[in-house]
């Protein structure tokens, strides 16, 4: 599991509606085509053929569009963000959406998101602040990540609050998939108060 950046600036930020709404996420307008079977030097290949890119421009394009295309894997996380908010999302596999290209700044080449949480941008950890900052279109992140709930690893917290953050990650995790199954089992359990002190238990875990 990793996770990304993607930048949005300059032109570009007024995506950011279209990705939240329908749920995707897209990286260069190059007019090249699709890049489902490219390799990083059938990338760079296409990009010089294309004219468009030279020198520096070509590597950066190259390091975007190969790590959007072949170093993001379906089951990793995503973060945009505008001025105000954070954004994080589950990615799909690349897919390229031809009717795109031809417009201005297209977004042709595209990612499916789940999005799974927001937050303000004040509100996040050096380490996302870091990552929104890279001067790279599309960024991996190189740090360690935690086993689960990335959504409470992405907020800034004080020691104290970190301890509490991080709780479940003091049990192993079959045991909590062990609890969880207990608590599901008590849902149908024919004393009321049974299932909703279960029911209960199972929203508290999930927020």
């Amino acid at each position: 599991m990793s996770l990304f950046g993607v930048r949005l600036d300059g032109t570009r930020s007024r995506l950011i509606k279209s990705f939240l709404e329908d749920n995707y996420v897209c990286a260069g307008d190059p007019v090249i085509g699709n890049l489902e079977s490219s390799g990083r030097e059938d990338i760079r290949s296409t990009l010089v053929a294309s004219g468009a890119y030279q020198e520096q421009v070509l590597e950066e394009a190259l390091s975007s569009l190969d790590t959007f295309v072949n170093v993001m894997q379906d089951g990793d996380y995503v973060l945009i963000a505008d001025e105000e908010w954070v954004y994080l999302g589950d990615l799909g596999d690349y897919f390229y959406d031809a009717r795109q290209e031809s417009v201005e700044g297209g977004t042709a080449h595209r990612r499916g998101v789940t999005w799974l949480k927001s937050l303000p941008r004040t509100a996040v950890n050096s380490a996302v602040q870091a990552l929104l900052a890279s001067d790279q279109e599309v960024t991996r992140y190189s740090g360690v990540l935690p086993a689960a709930r990335m959504d409470l690893w992405l907020a800034d917290s004080s020691p104290g609050d970190m301890e509490t953050a991080h709780s479940p990650a003091r049990v192993d995790e079959a045991t909590i998939a062990e609890a969880l199954a207990v608590l599901k089992a008590a849902l149908h359990s024919p004393d009321a108060e049974r299932r909703e002190r279960a029911a209960a238990a199972i929203l508290h875990y999930a927020k």
